[in-house]
């Protein structure tokens, strides 16, 4: 194909992803990296997704009837949705461009809608747009596919760790499948490490030796990227013995990977998912549960302060005035790991956390500003009664502003009868103290007062 037909910049990516890591008797160079020189070349090959990919599940059934849509892959890094992305253009025959939305832009999906314009009029050829991370793309981005992929001249396939709900344009959105990829089981990731040291130009000229398999399956993440990639560092990092042995220790696995196991994305969907289960094991009155979870994000990378910061919402949200300690101790948190950092911070988060998850629990102040701000929003704002308004000069006392006020401090108890609220929520209650820890003291005073301004 001549250079002067197609857009420069696009082809030489979709070429050097394609093609540069294939030696012209079909096998892989050995200097490509080990997940891409045993990446599977047929359906058969694939290895998870069978809620999907099994006989007569939706998307194998989509594919070999050769009328695939446009497509949303939604899972975790390292599932397959790269390889099936692949896998679906080589079945329909269809020319492959592959994007990344951290590094392209509009220019560059424009560059391909080009090629896809001259290959539908002059090759009668599908185009396959494989975009990876599509949540990355902003708006402008995602609204410049949507006249191709409404009208098929290109075939989109979106790959993201993100929920697609919030992160792609709803009108992209209706006009592709979404796919929920899961998480490879160590079966699944099983039978890659298996098919890799039996199969790969490299690995299979050595005699390997692991000897905690295990280990290395639980150091992946359930990602078969992450772990052909640890599993060939190891396999550099251990030395050779006799007859080209190589012995890869618990050791050597956990240098190769430099972490210990960790399953925790601090900027993908793993990061709401545990920091969703910490909020809510407190809520739960269950500090294990909550110190577990706070290990697994502190563990994982977390930035403290994100989570100290919750804990301060927390302590109003779900505490309130059950506990009225509760918001000065989750703040003070805040303020000492901010001091110090970590890793002393993780035993001061530890000790906020096991106090809100072991305090009283009362959500009737967060309940008391969101039905004050509906009705703030949604019925008519009334003028602020005359006695409540303050008279800072003759002119407004003449007019009546702060008459008929009366000082509480004045009356037996500190307390009037006076009403406050405009007169058209006369009577309304927003606060609803609980029966739980200090709130009980509050209510029973409420109570009383509450009756006599109704008297």
């Amino acid at each position: 194909m001549p250079s002067d037909q197609h857009p420069a910049g696009v082809l030489v990516f979709l070429y050097m992803e394609l093609f540069d890591t294939i030696q012209t008797d079909g096998q892989p160079r050995s200097q490509a990296p080990l997940a891409e020189r045993v990446r599977p070349t047929t359906l058969e090959a694939f290895v998870g997704q069978q809620h999907l990919l099994g006989e007569g599940k939706p998307l194998r059934a989509l594919i070999e009837s050769d009328s695939v849509p446009s497509i949303i892959f939604w899972g975790p890094p390292g599932c397959g949705k790269t390889t099936l992305a692949r896998l679906i253009a080589h079945h329909a025959r269809a020319e492959f461009f592959q994007l990344s939305a951290v590094s392209s832009g509009v220019k560059d999906v424009r560059e391909v809608l080009e090629r896809a314009t001259a290959n539908q009029r002059r090759l009668s050829k599908r185009t396959l747009l494989f975009i990876d991370e599509i949540h990355r793309f902003n708006k402008a981005q995602q609204d410049a596919l949507l006249h191709s992929v409404e009208e098929g001249l290109i075939t989109l396939i979106g790959a993201t760790t993100e929920n697609p709900s919030f992160e792609v344009i709803s009108p992209l959105l209706s006009r592709s499948r979404v796919y929920v990829l899961e998480p490879l089981t160590r079966d699944d990731l099983s039978a890659i490490l298996d098919n890799a040291l039996a199969t790969d130009v490299e690995l299979s000229r050595q005699r390997i030796t692991l000897e905690d398999r295990d280990h290395l399956l639980l150091l992946s993440g359930g990602d078969a990227r992450v772990m052909l990639t640890g599993l060939e560092i190891a396999v550099t990092l251990a030395p050779a013995g006799e007859a080209h042995e190589r012995v890869v220790t618990k050791k050597i696995l956990e240098e190769a990977f430099q972490r210990k196991y960790t399953k925790y994305d601090k900027g993908g969907e793993e990061h709401y998912n545990v920091i969703s289960a910490f909020i809510k094991s407190i809520r739960g009155s269950d500090p294990d549960a909550a110190v577990y979870w706070l290990a697994r994000m502190l563990e994982g990378g977390e930035d403290p302060l994100f989570v100290a910061r919750r804990m301060i919402i927390l302590a109003s949200e779900d505490i309130g005035n059950a506990d009225p300690r509760a918001l000065p101790l989750a703040t003070s948190c805040f303020a000492a790991v901010d001091y110090i950092g970590m890793p002393e911070a993780a035993i001061v988060l530890s000790q906020a956390a096991t106090y809100l998850a072991s305090a009283p629990k009362s959500n009737a102040s967060y309940m008391a500003i969101r039905e004050a701000m509906s009705d703030v929003r949604e019925k008519a704002n009334e003028p602020v009664p005359l006695p409540l308004r303050n008279a800072p000069t003759g002119f407004m006392a003449g007019l009546g502003y702060g008459r008929e006020y009366k000082y509480s401090h004045d009356y037996e108890g500190h307390f009037t009868e006076q009403d406050f609220l405009p007169p058209n929520l006369k009577g309304k209650t927003y606060y609803r103290p609980s029966d739980n820890g200090e709130e009980r003291t509050i209510r029973a005073r409420l109570n009383d007062w509450w009756k006599s301004r109704k008297r």
